[in-house]
């Protein structure tokens, strides 16, 4: 059965150096194209993306919308690229405050980012709304790194009432990303600002990679544990919240891309 999957990634090679995540979200959208499922791909330009040596190219009917996140306007650029050898486009959500700094998610010095979890949250609603403009109905989403986690969220909350997304199935596949300490003790107020409600939301008052994920874990219809060094706290997590879990496989195993078609067939 085919099906239009969406995904959200932390990453994708070749735009950033390789890695686990950043090549199983490169060759996961390539294989599903080929299986004749209609994919969009997205992530972040991050402003060590070298735009010309990768042909992005702004999107103007896409870019110019506002977004106003913790009463600040960002504005939203759409930047697109394609990935010749996989015949795959890939979207890049833009914005100057968020990802002009020539990094991803830590300073020069190794330090994370204060901001990220404001970057976080603007690159899930710019996803979402460019996926509004471009008038494609997604029937799964899937999520790749706890950089795309929060869009979860705002498809099960803020944009429920969306005919888009309206009967959206979520995929969120963890990988070793796990960051240290915790997000901004703002990010609760700035989720409910945007119309969060939530009775778990006091989980977010200690915003850690744990509960991060046991906040977003209950918006999710799938789990992938996508690395052999996944949090085992959160796999036991997703596990003791019910949800259909793939277990971590080789990408060089034979069935790898069957079990993900499988996987997705399952939860619909």
């Amino acid at each position: 059965m085919a099906s239009k999957i969406l995904y959200v990634c932390q990453q994708i090679t070749p735009y950033l150096d390789e890695s686990e995540a950043s090549s199983t979200c490169r060759m996961l959208a390539q294989a599903m194209q080929e299986r004749g499922n209609e994919i969009r791909t997205f992530m972040p330009r991050y402003g060590c993306i070298n735009e010309r040596r990768h042909q992005l190219h702004e999107v103007i009917r896409l870019s110019g919308m506002n977004l106003i996140i913790d009463d600040n306007d960002h504005q939203l650029i759409i930047k697109v690229a394609s990935i010749p050898a996989a015949r795959v486009q890939v979207y890049f959500i833009d914005n100057d405050d968020y990802f002009s700094r020539k990094a991803v998610l830590h300073d020069t010095e190794g330090k994370f980012f204060e901001d990220n979890d404001e970057r976080a949250i603007f690159f899930a609603r710019g996803v979402l709304e460019t996926v509004k403009k471009l008038r494609w109905q997604p029937t799964i989403v899937h999520c790749h790194g706890w950089f795309s986690a929060v869009t979860p969220i705002y498809l099960k909350k803020m944009f429920a009432d969306d005919p888009n997304f309206k009967n959206v199935k979520i995929v969120l596949s963890l990988y070793d990303d796990k960051f240290e300490g915790e997000l901004s003790s703002d990010f609760r107020k700035t989720i409910t600002a945007e119309g969060m409600t939530d009775k778990n939301i006091d989980l977010l008052d200690h915003p850690s990679y744990e509960n991060v994920y046991r906040f977003v874990m209950q918006y999710v219809d799938g789990v992938v544990v996508a690395s052999e060094k996944a949090d085992e706290e959160v796999i036991r997590i997703a596990r003791e919240c019910g949800k259909p879990v793939l277990d971590y496989q080789s990408p060089s195993a034979e069935d790898f891309f069957d079990n993900y078609s499988r996987f997705y067939e399952a939860i619909q």
